[in-house]
């Protein structure tokens, strides 16, 4: 097996999303079982600032797979520069990270209040929220990969699927 050369980004795995949500779901869960008498009000639109940002990396990976099939990544004018493409893809694997993460806080919540809406008025009036929340981060994972997806050379032959 040939060793990995240092410095090299490797495919955001699929099963360290699912742990990191898992983790923030858990911590939320036990969070809210405690103190969700002082939380304020969840808003319908509390979770919905994620939805421009998975928005923005969906047109972004169609701009860098062009220039990518294209064979428009160098220093030239109207090309991919690919310093600018290896920040592309850090800014995919940490939106990755991040909306894993907020769909964990977001499943957390709704783990709580799904089952006290019938005991609970405000259960029933924040899931609304909680759900929207629960969507835009899921939108924002499936940008990110894509994106990062996108980012990589269609020749690389070290490219493994996202496990």
């Amino acid at each position: 097996m040939k060793p990995e050369p240092t410095g090299t980004m490797k495919p955001t795995r699929i099963w360290d999303l699912l742990f990191l949500a898992a983790l923030a779901l858990a911590a939320t869960w036990i969070l809210v079982r405690v103190f969700y008498g002082s939380f304020p009000p969840i808003p319908v639109y509390a979770g919905a600032s994620l939805y421009p940002v998975a928005l923005i990396e969906v047109v972004l990976a169609f701009m860098v797979r062009s220039r990518v099939s294209n064979h428009q990544v160098g220093d030239g004018p109207r090309q991919l520069h690919p310093i600018t493409a290896a920040r592309v893809a850090a800014l995919a694997k940490a939106s990755a990270l991040v909306g894993a993460a907020t769909a964990g806080v977001w499943g957390g919540f709704l783990l709580y209040l799904l089952p006290q809406q019938s005991v609970l008025r405000a259960a029933g009036s924040d899931s609304p929220g909680a759900w929207v929340g629960l969507v835009a981060a899921l939108a924002l994972v499936g940008a990110a990969l894509w994106l990062e997806h996108c980012c990589r050379t269609p020749d690389d032959p070290s490219d493994e699927p996202a496990h």
